[in-house]
Order: structure tokens, then sequence, then C-alpha cells
């Protein structure tokens, strides 16, 4: 994909521009609302491995890095924004892929493809994609979305109880199927 902008971003740039701020876990996008730059050859395969220029991305630091300052914005594209950049890439599927999922107590938490955790709860709940089979997948901040892989679908569900004749988890006081029947 060519650049919509004479400049194309490197990775190594725009990983020296990320890494002199503060926040590497939970950067403010939202606060953040710089202009667009363009098209960076960046794609987000629905395996969720990271590739730049057709070749993937071997660093897992730069990709837990990208990974943070990604987000979908109402138009339905995805951006990698800093402070003074925005550029827009693209995702074949979901951006993110959940590789586990453990119990912490009455808590289910998911474990992401860059080493995140997220506790499953109200806000970060899950939903059946009909496009990929059915299988779950959780909201995330900013707009985006972490789709099971089948260790981790096969994880979920041998983890669900039956109510009403429907496989269920529930987390953080809220009971989510895992059937769309």
């Amino acid at each position: 994909m060519p650049a919509s902008n004479s400049s194309n971003p490197t990775l190594d740039g725009l990983q020296q521009q990320v890494q002199g701020r503060r926040n590497f876990d939970e950067p403010p996008l939202e606060k953040w609302h710089p202009p667009l730059l363009g098209d960076i050859d960046i794609v987000i395969r629905s395996d969720g491995s990271w590739w730049h220029e057709g070749a993937p991305i071997a660093r897992e630091e730069i990709v837990r890095l990208f990974a943070s300052i990604l987000r979908r914005e109402a138009d339905g594209e995805y951006y990698l924004v800093t402070p003074g950049e925005k550029w827009r890439l693209q995702v074949e599927a979901h951006p993110l892929l959940i590789t586990a999922f453990d119990r912490r107590g009455e808590d289910l938490v998911a474990t992401l493809n860059t080493g995140k955790q997220v506790v499953l709860d109200a806000a970060h709940g899950l939903f059946l994609d009909e496009n990929r089979e059915g299988v779950a997948g959780i909201q995330l901040k900013h707009g985006l979305t972490a789709l099971c892989s089948r260790a981790a679908w096969y994880r979920l569900v041998a983890m669900a109880e039956e109510e009403g004749g429907d496989p269920v988890v529930r987390s953080a006081g809220e009971c989510w199927r895992l059937s769309s029947g």
C-alpha cells in the first residue's frame, strides 16, 4: 500500500517517537488528535501477525508497542496514533488475538498475543463473530477487538457451564452465551 504522503514512516522512527512517552501500557490515545499523514504499509493479518512492507515484523517489542498506540475510529479504519502523527493501516479481521483464558477467583482473564491481560467484564465483554464461524472475541479499549485463537476458544468452551441448554461463561458479575442458537 503506497503512502498517500511523500514521507513514509519507518518502524524505527515511530518506535522512537512513542518511546519518548511515559505510559507504554495505556497511553492516552483518546487525548491525541494529530492530523492524518497517510497510509503506512502495515497489515495485521487474520492470524494476528503484523507485516510491514510485505515482511513479518519479527521484533515482538515493536508489535507490542504499536498495539498500544492502535485505535479504530468512527470511520471503521485503524490507525497508529502518537501525539504528533496518525497513520492508517490495514486489519484483515481483528487486530488482536486471545491466546489463553484463565480463572482468577471469579474473574475470567484473557491473555492477548501482545501479553496484555484483560478481565472480562461489562466494558470488555464477549461477542460471537459470525464471520469467523461463531468464535468468541472480546471488546477492548479504543474500538479494538480480539478474537480467540483456536486453543483459547477450546479452553473457553471447556470452562463453560450449561444454563438453559446453552454453554455460558461468567466473569465480573456478567454472563455470556457461547452459542448463537
